[in-house]
């Protein structure tokens, strides 16, 4: 295929998903790539200018800013916090980070907080002896009651002058009066950081309170293949060999200023069961790699006594995952104990070399043993999934990714996510202005992003409905030319199969698949939310008769101007491969995308009564 020829397949590719009616427009301006760099010049003096601007009004707002609810702790690792290995056990850095999120919190609030929930954390780096841990929390965003906060560790060494990211975690408190109830004010962010982790909060939360029917389900449906009986019996370990029992006492000094245990505390008794328990299995120091959710069922008292029970549930080839319960009674002669926390951790055994070494296998016991022993291998997947979409760089993500029950909830989340992290950015440049509606772009790494903008006189709530039913979008839109619902997985979330119609220039039509994901404000000032990215299903494969195009990251953002007034912002992220085929200037585009913006808005005005029945029960 000649330079032209892919140049115009990916232009077409990446245009019509920005917004249709572009393609033709790169069709007649066939310019040489050299001219990119005068193509984006009226932008980049634009952009200097802008920033210049941040940069006179951040110094004049106070040199290093700093968030008023930030807090940081750095300790100096002694043998006393070190393991038989010489490193910082993971249970005291649980430790060290519950009190600094903890601290964070009652900051904000104002008033005690007690943890409530941790999320996974998987660890990047071991601490040495002699080392300096450094911890930075701040709370992200507040709800009613409970705030996120957010805690970054890092580990240096004093003489080389290293540094080390260690872990990074998400903890949830909840705010606590006796008398009163507690209403938190909410938090303001200022850069570009803060305006992110506090739009994301809101959906992470949204995860987080799914968080048990998910698991429940998933194991329910995921059939994981039992390999028990392939295995040499000879060779397999008794799970019954590894189950631990530990008795903790609830002293003062575990406790808060109110008699509640720390939250920290408890995760260390946990971690220190966990261990013995892998220790059992390997016959050797084995090394905490990851921590599934911590969830804080209840509060527990000095006083309390602290039952905790460890099992190997199920060794892989280089790992292991050991479950854990936490129980608490207050009188030895109580036969009912509460149920105060469980977690699952991953464990794996490093060599001389610092590799893994291959684990031995585990013979559950009948009933329950055999049930936690497949419920390990689904959660393994599942958390591979999590671990995989949640937490890597937009860039290092396809563009396509697969769909599967273990993953839908955090691939849903990616989506909505990576939409408002976009519409976070404090760097968008107005390119081009027509009757009131703006065209904004972004230049970031490889990505070469856009943003349209107007007011509409209709209730948000309605354009919402209307924008949400892309089964609809052919009515305003002339670039989807049939669109067909493939699976309504919630009444959130669906994938949706897109044909277009046949460019001038094309052998066929281009066809997407399509996760459509929707969000109602979870607060006063946040938008209404369609976030859009391109997923793959089994049973939509690519076909010889269409050209299969993908997104990586588009959507729409309302918010509410007035009665009867909606900004409506429509947002694209266009793929890494695209920015080397931009040969036209964007301002030259204005025209079609204000067509097709205008559009929409006339569907708007004359739908803004007719809303479909299957929208109105959202």
């Amino acid at each position: 295929m000649s330079t032209a020829a892919t140049s115009l397949t990916v232009a077409n590719v990446c245009w019509r998903w920005l917004l249709p009616g572009t393609v033709k427009c790169l069709k007649s301006s066939q310019q040489p790539v050299e001219g990119i760099a005068s193509v984006f010049s009226s932008r980049t003096s634009r952009k200097s200018a802008s920033r210049a601007e941040k940069d006179s009004g951040a110094m004049a707002d106070g040199e290093g800013y700093r968030n008023p609810t930030e807090v940081q702790m750095s300790q100096l690792v002694l043998p006393c916090h070190t393991n038989q290995r010489g490193e910082l056990s993971v249970g005291q850095l649980l430790k060290w980070i519950d009190t600094t999120a903890c601290l964070s919190a009652e900051r904000h609030a104002g008033c005690p907080c007690v943890t409530a929930s941790m999320d996974d954390i998987y660890f990047e780096h071991t601490i040495s002896i002699g080392q300096v841990v450094n911890i930075k929390a701040k709370v992200n965003r507040a709800f009613n009651s409970s705030m996120e906060v957010g805690i970054q560790v890092t580990s240096e060494d004093l003489c080389s002058e290293k540094q080390w990211n260690v872990c990074k975690a998400l903890a949830t408190f909840v705010a606590h009066r006796e008398l009163s109830k507690v209403k938190l004010k909410q938090i303001t962010p200022r850069t570009e950081e803060e305006k992110t982790e506090h739009s994301v909060a809101a959906e992470r939360r949204r995860m987080r309170l799914v968080y048990a029917d998910t698991i429940k389900d998933l194991l329910a449906n995921c059939a994981i293949q039992g390999d028990l009986e392939n295995r040499d019996c000879c060779c397999l370990v008794p799970a019954e060999k590894t189950r631990v029992e530990s008795v903790e006492l609830v002293l003062p000094p575990h406790a808060n200023h109110q008699g509640n245990t720390f939250g920290g505390q408890i995760m260390a008794w946990m971690e220190n069961v966990a261990t013995i328990a892998a220790s059992r299995l390997c016959r050797a120091h084995p090394t905490l790699k990851a921590i599934e959710m911590f969830h804080f069922r209840g509060p527990s008292q000095v006083g309390d006594r602290l039952v905790l029970k460890a099992i190997v549930n199920n060794a892989f080839k280089h790992s292991m995952e050991v479950g854990v319960c936490v129980e608490a009674y207050r009188q030895e002669a109580e036969t009912h104990r509460r149920h105060i926390n469980s977690a699952f951790m991953t464990f794996v055994v490093l060599d001389a070399d610092d590799q893994p070494r291959t684990l031995p296998w585990i013979r559950p016991q009948p009933g329950d043993g055999e049930r936690r022993y497949r419920e390990a291998s689904a959660r393994k997947k599942i958390r591979l999934d999590r671990k995989y979409i949640v937490s890597c760089k937009q860039a290092e993500m396809p563009l396509s990714v697969p769909w599967d029950p273990s993953n839908q909830v955090y691939l849903s989340y990616n989506n909505v996510s990576s939409l408002k992290m976009l519409v976070a950015k404090d760097n968008w440049v107005l390119s081009s202005e027509i009757n009131q509606v703006r065209l904004y772009t972004l230049e970031e790494d490889k990505f070469l992003s856009f943003h349209m903008e107007m007011l509409v006189h209709v209730d948000t709530n309605q354009a919402f409905l209307l924008l949400s039913d892309l089964l609809r979008r052919p009515e305003w839109d002339k670039h989807y030319r049939s669109v067909a619902l493939v699976q309504q997985v919630d009444e959130d979330d669906a994938i949706y199969h897109v044909i277009s119609p046949v460019l001038s220039g094309d052998a066929k039509p281009q066809d997407f698949v399509i996760l459509a994901s929707r969000r109602k404000p979870c607060d006063n000032g946040d938008p209404y939310v369609i976030a859009m990215r391109s997923v793959t299903l089994p049973t939509h494969p690519e076909t010889p008769a269409y050209r299969r195009g993908e997104t990586l990251c588009s959507g729409f953002c309302f918010w509410r101007e007035g009665d009867q007034l909606t900004k409506v912002s429509y947002y694209n992220q266009a793929t890494p491969g695209f920015l080397n085929y931009v040969t036209t200037n964007v301002a030259g585009l204005s025209s079609e995308f204000y067509t097709t913006f205008k559009a929409c808005e006339q569907f708007l005005l004359d739908n803004r009564s007719d809303l479909a029945p299957s929208l109105q029960t959202l």
